[in-house]
């Protein structure tokens, strides 16, 4: 099959585009600097915006399937301002779906994100949820995928526990994180486990129409989370509460001076990322089978 996927150098991208060449596929990669990335010789590369829609239309020109993986990050403000989230996340999934249609594409795979709703309590959830809109009410058959939080060579996440620190309380012995690290639980899930599933939906029928909740196989608070990587690493850490309260005041500051977090950043760090059924075994999998993040870490036990 002829596969593009959007936003294909980034970090899910760069292990999902070898995966998708090691099944025969040919792979196009979409991103406004494709060369940018590690990405096997064998992958096409084709530079656009997904917010200039005449700039990534013909794109689409023979492809089979398109792999939607364009994301700003949660976990910090973007630039341009929060509703760079509705630009990247909805807009460019409708022009990715109106380039599609116009070009005979059938499968359209879309990462979205947990508790992703048109409703939800932050920008980031909104426009993901507005996004499974556009995708469910198109012509194509589609994926869609809502991943807990996914780590792996590459990722941020392991980088944001520490970023918090700096944050927080820099140059100081003990790691104040808000509301103990306990307000909010991860079902962390590795990119290598993860990539397989979506080269899956590229090809199975079976998973058309279908939008699957895709967690690890441990539930881990913030705090253990952070316990982890500092362990990893041979040392520890004195995690001390920071009442929410004061967290929100300081992101809200921060956030309008220009720093990369803000109030939606707070609200994140208030809502639980686990799945609700998770559904790795619709593509054989068992949860025990799955990487933990201690494992990942290197980490006994």
């Amino acid at each position: 099959m002829n596969v593009l996927v959007v936003g294909g150098n980034g970090f899910i991208g760069s292990h999902l585009c070898p995966e998708l060449v090691d099944r025969g596929h040919d792979v196009t990669v979409l991103a406004r600097n494709p060369d940018e990335g590690d990405l096997p010789a064998a992958v096409e590369t084709y530079a656009g915006d997904v917010t200039d829609y005449d700039s990534i239309e013909g794109a689409f020109e023979g492809m089979d399937a398109v792999v939607y993986l364009v994301a700003l990050s949660p976990l910090y403000k973007p630039d341009g301002g929060d509703e760079m989230h509705d630009r990247v996340h909805r807009g460019g999934t409708e022009h990715c779906i109106e380039a599609a249609q116009a070009h005979g594409v059938e499968r359209f795979v879309q990462l979205s994100a947990l508790s992703a709703d048109s409703a939800g309590p932050t920008h980031y959830l909104r426009a993901k949820g507005r996004a499974e809109e556009a995708v469910r009410a198109s012509e194509l058959d589609w994926v869609i995928f809502q991943p807990s939080v996914v780590f792996g060579e590459g990722g941020e996440f392991v980088s944001f526990t520490k970023r918090l620190k700096k944050l927080f309380a820099p140059g100081l012995p003990v790691y104040p994180l808000p509301g103990g690290g306990k307000t909010i639980r991860f079902q962390p899930v590795w990119v290598g486990d993860f990539a397989p599933m979506i080269a899956d939906a590229v090809t199975d029928d079976a998973h058309v129409g279908e939008t699957y909740e895709v967690g690890g196989p441990t539930v881990l608070t913030l705090r253990e989370i952070t316990n982890l990587v500092y362990e990893s690493e041979g040392s520890s850490v004195s995690i001390v509460g920071l009442p929410m309260a004061m967290a929100k005041v300081g992101l809200t500051v921060l956030g309008s001076v220009g720093f990369s977090m803000g109030p939606d950043q707070y609200r994140s760090l208030q809502l639980d990322n686990v799945t609700d059924d998770n559904d790795v075994a619709a593509f054989g999998v068992e949860e025990s089978d799955l990487t933990t993040f201690r494992a990942y870490l290197g980490i006994a036990g």
